[in-house]
């Protein structure tokens, strides 16, 4: 096959399987799991955010301190766009968005949040492995590959808020696979203009650091805090645990492969 034929096939597959695998596993947990699992959910991101994201944002950028001012920007633009979300649903002082109980959902804003987050990052997906594929093919599969298996615990954990966000199992799927597509789009642009897309990588990245941190600490933490038993408690930091080494074991087990 030609390297844009690879790009394309490695492009789409890599960000569907991943999706397909997140999803596949949120069947054999039940629905009065998932508010459970949004602590794991949590780690999951924050893992994501900082021992996979970042890390290859500040590889990638010239300048650290413009890199670190995007993330603050993505923040409180990520602010803004929820409180688009709540003046739309909330058109009085009493809102169930303000009253909401510990397992309520969130009318979507969690999810739309992460949804917009993920797509920067499927793109910039998109480009690691267009420029891994114009290196030579065996190292395009390998990356690929590596993409797809340290997407999972992350897109799980995004599928996980999704569903919490009040998104039906069937629309978070469609969306996420939407999302995913972003590959392509990445894949495609690096492979006709490399050099321009590399120099917006540090950039993508920062923005979906940024939409990752805001929902965890912003929307999903302060859910954790409505449950104060010490069970409760235990419980939360364990998976949030859970999904921070989820992350830190898929990224050395595929460096150890890489290795």
């Amino acid at each position: 096959m030609s390297t844009l034929s690879w790009i394309l096939l490695m492009s789409l597959v890599g960000g569907a399987l991943s999706v397909l695998g997140a999803a596949a596993i949120t069947y054999f947990i039940s629905a009065s799991s998932v508010s459970i699992l949004v602590s794991y959910a949590i780690g999951a991101m924050l893992g994501a955010v900082f021992l996979e994201i970042l890390p290859h944002a500040f590889e990638h950028t010239q300048n650290i301190q413009s890199t670190t001012a995007t993330i603050l920007f993505g923040i409180l633009l990520f602010f803004v766009l929820e409180k688009l979300v709540l003046w739309r649903h909330c058109h009085h002082d009493h809102c169930e968005a303000h009253d909401a109980q510990p397992q309520a959902h969130d009318h979507g804003r969690s999810g739309m949040l992460i949804l917009v987050g993920d797509t920067f990052h499927n793109f910039v997906d998109g480009v690691l492995i267009a420029a891994a594929f114009l290196e030579n093919t065996q190292l395009g599969i390998v990356t690929a590959l590596a993409i797809i298996a340290h997407e999972i615990p992350q897109e799980l954990g995004d599928f996980l808020v999704l569903i919490h966000s009040g998104y039906s199992r069937a629309k978070a799927l469609a969306f996420n696979l939407l999302s995913s597509l972003a590959t392509l789009v990445g894949g495609l642009l690096a492979y006709f203009a490399l050099s321009g897309m590399q120099q917006w990588v540090p950039t993508m990245l920062a923005m979906a650091a940024a939409s990752m941190i805001y929902v965890a600490v912003a929307d999903l933490i302060p859910g954790l805090h409505k449950r104060t038993g010490l069970r409760a408690t235990v419980q939360q930091v364990l998976l949030i645990g859970l999904g921070v080494a989820s992350i830190w074991g898929v990224r050395e087990l595929v460096a150890g492969h890489a290795g």
